[in-house]
């Protein structure tokens, strides 16, 4: 059997890259959120969901951690109403400061949509929309409802929050 030259060879594979976005999962606990969770408290389901609605984005998991810092913690937006009382200009600095520039106008367009629509239909509850659900695939219907909001940020919410809001291991089945 004649050689293959090696220009026609198939190439040799190598282990993949690490996609720096497949990186360990930042959890309710790193940001001080578990124990409010664990006892359904409003205002930790809220910061949870504004984390994972960061988080969900494909941008590296320490910017959007970062992000979630500087616009909850520094900048005190830890409420429908303050965060959706935000400027788009506002947000969109705040997100330049943690270096979430690649969605930070979308994404500030969309935090504060998030917040308006919370705002406006459940009464800036997260826990409202669990009293208006049958079952957990209805809220998980609902969270998709909002706008920015997408599989993967349901379900990172429900991996921590859906215990304590529907006991067991926070999945749909």
């Amino acid at each position: 059997m004649p050689e293959v030259p090696p220009r026609l060879r198939p190439a040799r594979r190598s282990a993949p890259a690490r996609c720096p976005l497949a990186a360990k999962s930042v959890t309710a606990r790193q940001l001080g959120l578990d124990q409010g969770l664990a006892r359904g408290e409003e205002g930790a389901l809220f910061k949870w969901l504004i984390a994972a609605f960061l988080f969900g984005k494909p941008i590296q998991q320490s910017v959007a951690e970062r992000a979630y810092r500087v616009i909850v913690e520094a900048n005190g937006r830890d409420t429908p109403r303050t965060l959706g009382g935000s400027s788009h200009a506002d947000l969109v600095r705040m997100l330049g400061q943690a270096r979430y520039v690649r969605y930070d106008r979308s994404t500030a367009e969309r935090l504060r949509a998030l917040c308006g629509r919370l705002d406006d239909e459940y009464g800036g509850r997260v826990r409202a929309l669990l009293e208006r659900s049958a079952d957990q695939g209805e809220f998980e219907q609902r969270l998709l409802a909002f706008e920015g909001i997408g599989p993967k940020t349901v379900e990172i919410f429900m991996r921590e929050a859906g215990p304590a809001l529907f006991g067991g291991a926070g999945d749909a089945g």
